[in-house]
């Protein structure tokens, strides 16, 4: 790859100028990013507590989470599109009302059904919050912060799973399944009120150009989507994002716990602690690799590749560990090497991002967003199947890793030409552009 296609992007005319404004504007955001984190890995800690309440198997369980990322994973380009049209505050509105609701609704839900539609309202209000988020960082700061911006949104975000591991854990033992959930449910509350009180789309004087008339014709939907698709770098994003996102999502959001307790031997307190020490290693890493990516984008893809090939490592060592239980030891360095999962998958994003024009942001993180939950929500239901019919041999059903890792890894590899060169077109035409801007 040339120097020239791995200069980051630098200020635009019309670029925002950031400042302590944008801070705390993109921090609500962030912060509604932070409460939909702490509802959607709360399973992950009382997944063997669900198993109990609703007297179902590995694979019924697993079917929680599936419901949720299918949701999830369906709602990227709508949400992506709604984003373009209607704007950041609307979308985050509707999204914190239905994790809102979905989260209260898990508390009270007597039965398998009901706790299913519960998880499938939370992903969809989950589903509205990230993209949002990306969307207010591009509207309030410059664009050569956009990686930045992005890893420390993903950090802070993240930092969701600590309440679940943390706190969730403990309450759901001492307080039980319906005061902790429902509990939890305030945070919905108390963010929607600083949404509407305080978020603004954009800085004053930098709104965006107006909607024009063809997004209301006939054919405006089909065409934002095929154009955004047919930018290698969109198709790199999703890829990459597909490949490095799963094995550390599936782990938290549902089988580490059980896993760890019952393939490994540990108590369950032992089990959080190392679950935490993944969300702790995604904050370390996430600020590494957003410094990293800020300063030399030829960074983007060893990280990437790299990151992949540590994960399959780490599990391979795990899993074909001679005897019952791998050491702790090497149990604490695959949760450390799982902690880089999260920010290597938001390098997708900044393939995505100087793919597209502003008004293409939304979908074009849509369809990034897209893959990694994909990846998801296949391994969890491929592991729910092969641990019922392996009577519960975690270390085959693991297994399902590799052959996601593999078929990513093709596909970024046969991506990554394109995406480089079509990088190199669109940055020098902005040069071009820039120079002829009027003083």
């Amino acid at each position: 790859m040339s120097n020239t296609s791995t200069t980051p992007p630098c200020s635009l005319p019309g670029d925002p100028p950031g400042g302590r404004r944008a801070v705390a504007v993109w921090g609500i955001g962030v912060a509604v990013y932070f409460v939909a984190i702490t509802y959607r890995t709360s399973l992950g800690v009382a997944g063997l507590d669900a198993a109990a309440r609703f007297h179902i198997n590995a694979s019924a369980l697993s079917t929680f989470s599936i419901l949720q990322l299918l949701v999830y994973a369906g709602m990227q380009i709508p949400v992506g599109l709604l984003v373009d049209r209607l704007g950041t505050k609307r979308v985050l509105v509707l999204g914190i009302v239905l994790y809102t609701v979905g989260q209260f609704g898990f508390a009270l839900a007597a039965s398998y059904p009901a706790a299913l539609v519960s998880r499938a309202l939370l992903g969809c209000g989950d589903a509205m919050t990230f993209i949002s988020v990306l969307r207010l960082g591009s509207r309030w700061f410059p664009a050569r912060r956009g990686p930045m911006v992005a890893q420390v949104a993903a950090l802070i975000g993240m930092a969701g799973n600590l309440v679940s591991t943390l706190v969730l854990a403990r309450l759901l033992h001492q307080l039980g399944w319906t005061t902790t959930f429902a509990g939890s449910a305030v945070g919905g509350l108390l963010v929607l009120a600083l949404v509407l009180l305080f978020l603004k789309d954009h800085p004053e004087g930098y709104a965006p150009a107006p909607v024009e008339r063809a997004t209301h014709e006939k054919g405006y939907v089909r065409g934002q989507i095929l154009a955004t698709w047919r930018e290698p770098g969109s198709r790199m994003g999703m890829w990459v994002h597909f490949t490095t996102q799963f094995p550390a999502m599936v782990f938290l959001l549902l089988w580490g716990m059980p896993f760890l307790v019952e393939s490994e031997g540990l108590s369950r307190g032992t089990a959080g602690e190392l679950l935490t020490l993944i969300v702790v290693s995604n904050m370390v890493v996430g600020l590494v690799y957003g410094q990293v990516i800020a300063r030399h984008h030829a960074a983007r893809t060893p990280l990437v590749l790299g990151t992949v090939g540590a994960t399959a490592l780490m599990w391979a060592i795990v899993l074909a560990w001679p005897g019952a239980h791998a050491p702790m030891s090497v149990l604490v360095a695959m949760c450390v090497v799982l902690g880089a999962c999260g920010p290597a998958s938001m390098i997708g994003f900044d393939y995505a991002r100087p793919a597209n024009p502003p008004e293409r942001q939304g979908t074009a993180s849509g369809i990034v967003n897209m893959g990694g939950f994909t990846a998801s929500m296949t391994t969890l239901l491929a592991v729910g199947l092969l641990l019922d019919a392996t009577g519960d041999n975690y270390h085959l059903a693991f297994l399902v890793v590799f052959v996601l890792q593999a078929l990513g890894v093709g596909q970024v590899l046969r991506l990554r030409p394109q995406a480089a060169r079509r990088e190199r077109e669109r940055i020098v035409a902005s040069r071009v552009e820039t120079v002829h801007v009027p003083a």
